[in-house]
C-alpha cells in the first residue's frame, strides 16, 4: 500500500512537495501508518498526536480532501493526507489552531447570566450531544463559508452558541446572540460539510438552524432578505 503525504517546510525549497510513501501490509490506522514512515522510512515528517483513542482531536488532517482523526481512520492505498484547511501549517500536517480557537472569544460562547436552575434531564439531553464537541476543527476546514470569508464564525463557535444559549441556567443569552450576527448564523450556508465530517455526531448545521430561531426571538432576521427579489418588481 502506498500513500501520498503533503510535506510543508518553510525552510526548505522548495518549501511544499507531496511525497509517496509504501506501507508494510496490515491493518493499521493512519496514526500507525505516520508514525511507521517517521521511525522506518523519514524521521523528519511531522505530525500531531495525543490520547490515539478519538477523544482528543489532535490528529485531525485530511485524506483524500475530507477531515478524519489520524487515529480512527484506515488507509487505502492511493490514499493523500494534507492539513486542515484555513490555518497556518507550520510544518506538514502540524497547524496553528489559535486563530480558529478566537472564533469561541468573538461569539462570546459561554455562560453569561448563571441563574442556578435545576436542570431536568430532558433539558439536559437537548445541548448533550453538543457538550462532546472536542475542538478537533474537522468542521471548520471542512467548511466553504471560510473560503470566502475568513472572518466566519465557523460551525464549532457557533455551536458552542447554541450550546449554552439552550441552557437553562443561562440567564442572558443576547450577549452570545448579538455576536453571532455578523458573520455567524445568516453566513451560514447549510450545506452540512460540518455535520458530515464531525468525529463526535455532533450537527452544527441544526444548531446553526436553531441558533438563526432565537435570533428571530431576539428581534434579528436574516439580512439577507432585504436583497432578494420575490417576483413583485414590476407591480
Amino acid at each position: 500500500m502506498t500513500i501520498e503525504i503533503e510535506r510543508y517546510d518553510a525552510m526548505r525549497e522548495p518549501s511544499s512537495a507531496v511525497l509517496s510513501y509504501k506501507l508494510p501490509d496490515g491493518d493499521m490506522t493512519l496514526l500507525q501508518a505516520l508514525e511507521y514512515i517517521k521511525t522506518k522510512i523519514d524521521p523528519t515528517l511531522s505530525f500531531d498526536k495525543g490520547c490515539r483513542s478519538g477523544i482528543c482531536g489532535s490528529c485531525a488532517m485530511r485524506v483524500n480532501d475530507r477531515e478524519v482523526l489520524a487515529c480512527n481512520y484506515k488507509p487505502v492505498d492511493g490514499d493523500k493526507v494534507s492539513p486542515l484547511r484555513y490555518h497556518e501549517v507550520q510544518r506538514d500536517l502540524i497547524v496553528d489552531k489559535s486563530a480558529a480557537r478566537q472564533t469561541l472569544r468573538k461569539s462570546r460562547s459561554w455562560l453569561h447570566g448563571y441563574n442556578g436552575a435545576a436542570v431536568a434531564i430532558a433539558q439536559e439531553k437537548i445541548t448533550e450531544v453538543q457538550s462532546d464537541c472536542i475542538l478537533c476543527d474537522s468542521c471548520y476546514s471542512a467548511c466553504p463559508v471560510l473560503a470566502v470569508n475568513p472572518d466566519f464564525l465557523g460551525p464549532f463557535a457557533l455551536t458552542r452558541v447554541y450550546r449554552y444559549s439552550a441552557d437553562v441556567r443561562e440567564g442572558d443569552a443576547k450577549p452570545m446572540i448579538d455576536a453571532v450576527q455578523q458573520s455567524g448564523v445568516w453566513d451560514c450556508t447549510l450545506c452540512g460539510e460540518c455535520t458530515a465530517v464531525c468525529p463526535q455526531g455532533i450537527d452544527p448545521k441544526m444548531d446553526i438552524t436553531m441558533l438563526r430561531s432565537t435570533s428571530a426571538q431576539h428581534g434579528y432576521m436574516d439580512p439577507n432578505f432585504s436583497a432578494m427579489s420575490f417576483g413583485f418588481g414590476g407591480f
